[in-house]
């Protein structure tokens, strides 16, 4: 059985590799233990993490429940003690078989933005969620990779990949949320390159 790297981001702030099953066998088990137990209610703690190429061409995927849905990858921690990164790095592998740590992309490709936002859940999700939860907080990365890469896409999540230049790419997010981080991408990129301190995290 193939194996691939997988990389957990541990409390000294460090990436640590660790050996984990390929990712279809990994998809496949979750979706066997989806059926056996009741999925629990999602945390409202999540990320939004832009893939862009040096150029700002953006990775954008249309969600398989909702066609002409297009988003950056998303998704809420796990557990609730689950460091931020930690979560983008997991979702990016599951959405898009793309390894954060891996030969292609260093775990230092990630960037952790620092900055957060609270929006109003949509209606038509808040049922995943627990009782009441009506607002969710997410948290911006972004993680740049060398050229646009082929995308293994989670069949049960997404059926579609696009790569587009940033403003492009922007126009065609559904969310105004996800348009907006994407449109902030050069500005962002260029504070880091010059040690401008990150924002804090938003409201």
């Amino acid at each position: 059985m193939r194996l691939f790297r997988f990389l957990r981001y541990s409390r000294s702030n460090r990436f640590r590799p660790l050996i984990a099953l390929r990712a279809d066998v990994y998809r496949a088990s979750v979706a066997l233990s989806f059926h056996i137990m009741p999925k629990p209610p999602k945390i409202p703690q999540s990320v939004l993490v832009i893939i862009h190429t040096p150029a700002l061409d953006v990775l954008l995927i249309e969600r398989a429940d909702h066609a002409g849905f297009w988003q950056s990858v998303t998704g809420s921690k796990d557990r609730l003690d689950e460091p931020l990164v930690e979560t983008a790095v997991r979702e990016v592998a599951e959405e898009t078989g793309i390894v954060i740590g891996g030969a292609q992309v260093p775990g230092s490709a990630l960037f952790d933005w620092q900055y957060s936002i609270e929006y109003e859940i949509y209606p038509e999700f808040r049922h995943r969620y627990a009782e009441g939860v009506i607002h969710n907080t997410e948290h911006w990365f972004s993680v740049q990779v060398p050229e646009q890469l082929e995308v293994t896409l989670a069949p049960r999540e997404h059926t579609a990949f696009l790569w587009l230049p940033h403003e492009e790419a922007a126009s065609r997010c559904f969310s105004s949320s996800n348009a907006d981080a994407i449109l902030q991408l050069p500005r962002r990129l260029a504070g880091r390159a010059v040690g401008v301190p990150a924002a804090g995290r938003g409201r």
